[in-house]
């Protein structure tokens, strides 16, 4: 399909066209979240395939131009989500996964911002904080524009958990998930508020006191949850999309909203030269700020081990 001659509306582009990336552009074009729509993917016929099955039942949902193409075709998007790479295979070290992940990376960035220079990137596959590492490294764009979806869903996790748990609606939970996405990310309990109170005052006000087992337990299930779907069928791709559907949506709207999500940290809190998860404040431009929040020593030990197990992986990697 040749590029469009005029640009109408907001324009989403989705590299790769997987399990993950097929499942993005159908929850975008469910949730009406931009109004064109361009998948793009090695395997053509199945990018041109996932983007006919979608566009075949458009007139269920708002209206959205989704179609499959080249990297010319993506020009003028105001987002790419990068969902390109492979998943881990049985036996696979993290480290070979990582290693192929981040070749393909550094091939697909410089024909991606040839045509999309001034789009904000949402990195999606994984391991998702070296791949967004990566991507400001050979990217060439400003960092503000790159943004890893990183514990976006580790902290939905963590509501749920907790609303389960509590006999309590998930949307009148706050709490985080920092960090990594993966075996060393952690809570910050401290920051966890119900109705506004802390955990402890809130158990307090039910006649009950917060065990620390309790806690590590819920983030112990917090870090297996993606584990346990993939287990029991075999991936997991609804939930990401649905939140980095959410994650475009506060872009293309300028929400302004606080998201967890992976970007460098450029020494916040003692970390240097890594990308992890923290909260931002998400807009029009990509990460408008990061939100500094009071983390107690314990938990700024935390952030420093997840940075530091990371570091270990870039600089095994070479990158």
């Amino acid at each position: 399909m040749n590029i469009k001659d005029e640009k109408k509306g907001s324009k989403i582009t989705v590299l790769g066209a997987g399990n993950v990336g097929a499942t993005i552009a159908y929850t975008l074009t469910l949730k009406g979240v931009c109004s064109e729509l361009v998948l793009v993917d090695i395997n053509k016929p199945k990018a041109s395939g996932e983007a006919m099955d979608i566009r075949q039942g458009i007139n269920f949902c708002p209206s959205v131009d989704i179609y499959s193409g080249d990297y010319a075709d993506t020009a003028g998007s105001d987002i790419v989500v990068i969902t390109v790479g492979i998943a881990r295979k049985p036996g696979q070290t993290r480290i070979d996964l990582a290693r192929t992940n981040v070749g393909i990376i550094e091939s697909v960035m410089p024909e991606i911002t040839k045509y999309c220079p001034d789009a904000v990137y949402v990195v999606v596959s994984n391991p998702v904080d070296i791949l967004t590492y990566a991507v400001n490294k050979f990217g060439k764009i400003p960092k503000e524009r790159i943004i890893g979806s990183g514990t976006m869903l580790d902290s939905a996790r963590l509501r749920s958990l907790l609303a389960d748990r509590l006999d309590i609606a998930a949307d009148s939970i706050h709490g985080y998930v920092f960090g990594e996405h993966g075996d060393s990310s952690f809570v910050p309990w401290s920051l966890t508020a119900i109705a506004g109170m802390s955990m402890a005052e809130y158990f307090e006000s039910m006649h009950k006191k917060v065990e620390d087992e309790q806690l590590e337990q819920i983030e112990a299930d917090v870090r297996s949850a993606g584990a346990e779907v993939i287990k029991a069928k075999g991936a997991t791709f609804y939930a990401i999309a649905l939140s980095v559907s959410r994650i475009c949506e506060c872009i293309l709207r300028d929400s302004k909203a606080v998201m967890t999500v992976s970007s460098m940290t450029d020494g916040a809190y003692g970390t240097e030269n890594v990308a992890l998860s923290l909260p931002y404040i998400i807009g029009d431009d990509g990460i408008k700020s990061r939100v500094m929040v009071n983390l107690n020593e314990d938990e700024c030990a935390d952030l420093r081990k997840s940075a530091s197990a990371l570091k270990n992986v870039i600089d095994e990697l070479g990158i």
